[in-house]
């Protein structure tokens, strides 16, 4: 008899680890997408490393941009937001690709 077991990942990955695929992709830098989304290099920079949260007006401007819809980056935001808190209770540990 075969038993389920459901086994969680160790890692979060922020949705900066999308958008920076995509910009690889496109063969943009993050000023590209800035200069193309109307938000300033810094704020893509936060949002590529984790560090700025998804906001209704970024998820519109990041899907017009970089293509998908404005509910898949709210919902990446905040799967990676919970997950981080998930992780921040005692006794947890957390990774990621290299950012967070």
């Amino acid at each position: 008899m075969t038993e389920d077991v459901h086994v969680a990942p160790d890692w979060v990955s922020p949705p900066g680890d999308t958008i920076d695929d995509l910009l690889e992709e496109r063969c943009w830098a993050k000023a590209d997408l800035a200069q193309r989304s109307g938000l300033t290099t810094e704020h893509v920079d936060e949002l590529v490393n984790g560090r700025a949260s998804i906001s209704a007006d970024v998820a519109e401007r990041l899907a017009l941009v970089l293509g998908s819809t404005s509910d898949f980056w709210l919902a990446r935001d905040a799967r990676y937001r919970a997950a981080i808190e998930r992780r921040a209770r005692p006794g947890l540990a957390l990774t990621g690709r290299g950012r967070g």
